[in-house]
């Protein structure tokens, strides 16, 4: 059987890549949603067992529930978690790199005092670094 002969049209080609599309988003938002559920520390355990029995029960109204329930909340524990990891990692590349503030704030005042940097810029230097 040549390949011409197979009828599937193109429009039910763009229905199967829409329900496989779909499927994605759905799995992608139950993870989504129970990464931050168990993620969150302010909500009790029996709160947690209801919203899990909720989204496995009534799994589409569950999930739009959720969102519209706690979906700011949601946006705040990830960002938060985001700063967290930024902060982490920039204290991580400061010990990997073997310079410290103060070693930092040294070599400013070595550039300053050979007049290498104005006064403006030592500041703004300094307040980058301290702050």
């Amino acid at each position: 059987m040549f390949l011409a002969e197979v009828e599937y049209p193109l429009a039910q080609a763009f229905l199967t890549i829409l329900w496989i599309f779909g499927f994605i988003i759905f799995f992608w938002l139950l993870v989504t949603i129970f990464a931050d559920l168990f993620r969150d520390h302010g909500t009790s355990g029996w709160a947690k067992a209801g919203w899990v029995i909720l989204i496995i029960i009534l799994p589409f109204i569950g999930i739009l529930i959720y969102l519209i329930a706690r979906g700011k909340g949601m946006a705040e524990r990830n960002m938060a978690a985001q700063a967290e990891a930024k902060a982490d990692f920039d204290q991580y590349v400061r010990e990997a790199a073997g310079t410290s503030v103060a070693d930092q704030l040294a070599k400013l005042s070595d550039l300053h005092d050979a007049g290498k940097l104005t006064d403006d810029e030592f500041a703004a230097q300094k307040a980058k670094l301290i702050g």
